[in-house]
C-alpha cells in the first residue's frame, strides 16, 4: 500500500512577495496645485482622510501620508513628495498607496503610466479610491489611460482657459 501523502497548499503571495495574511503597508499620496484656501481645505482633509483609513483597518500599517502642496501634478519631477514615495516603495517598504483620484497622482498620461507600471512590476499596487482603479488588477491599467487621458486633458483646458482670461484681462 502507497503511502498518503498530505500536500499544503503554498501560501499565495502578493504585495512584494509577503503573504496574503500578512498586515500591508500603505501609504498615501495627496496634492493640491495651488495655495488657495479651498485648496488647502482639500489638502488638509485628504491627509486627514487617508491617515484614520489607514490607521482604522486592523490589515494595514501606515507607513506614511506623502503630500505636495501648491504643486502642479503634470510634471512628477517637480514633486518632492512624490519622489520620495517612488524611492520608498522602490527600496521594498510600501506595499500598497492609496490616492484619492488618477488626477491627484498625476496629470499627465505618460508619468501616470509610467509609475503605475514600475511599481506594478516590483509588486506595489496603487488603489485610485474615486475610479475604483487597483493596478494589480487586469482591467486597472485600460481603465487607468482613459482617466489619466482625461486628467491631461482637463489640465490642459484649465491653461488653456487662464492664459485665455489673462489676454483678455490686458
Amino acid at each position: 500500500m502507497a503511502k498518503a501523502v498530505i500536500l499544503k497548499p503554498t501560501e499565495y503571495k502578493q504585495f512584494n512577495g509577503r503573504s496574503k495574511n500578512e498586515i500591508k503597508r500603505v501609504a498615501a499620496y495627496c496634492r493640491v496645485s495651488t495655495n488657495h484656501e479651498e485648496q488647502l481645505n482639500s489638502y488638509q482633509a485628504q491627509v486627514s482622510h487617508y491617515t484614520a483609513l489607514i490607521q482604522n483597518n486592523p490589515e494595514w500599517e501606515l507607513i506614511e501620508v506623502f503630500a505636495d502642496e501648491g504643486i502642479s501634478g503634470t510634471n512628477s519631477k517637480n514633486r518632492p513628495e512624490f519622489q520620495r514615495m517612488i524611492t520608498e516603495a522602490k527600496a521594498g517598504k510600501i506595499d500598497l498607496i492609496l490616492t484619492k483620484t488618477i488626477s491627484r497622482f498625476a496629470r499627465n498620461t505618460e508619468d501616470v503610466l509610467k509609475y503605475a507600471r514600475m511599481l506594478k512590476g516590483i509588486g506595489v499596487a496603487i488603489e485610485f479610491e474615486r475610479e475604483r482603479i487597483n493596478t494589480l488588477e487586469v482591467s486597472g491599467e485600460v481603465m487607468m489611460t482613459i482617466f489619466s487621458s482625461l486628467a491631461q486633458e482637463e489640465s490642459r483646458s484649465i491653461s488653456e482657459n487662464s492664459r485665455w482670461g489673462i489676454v483678455k484681462g490686458f
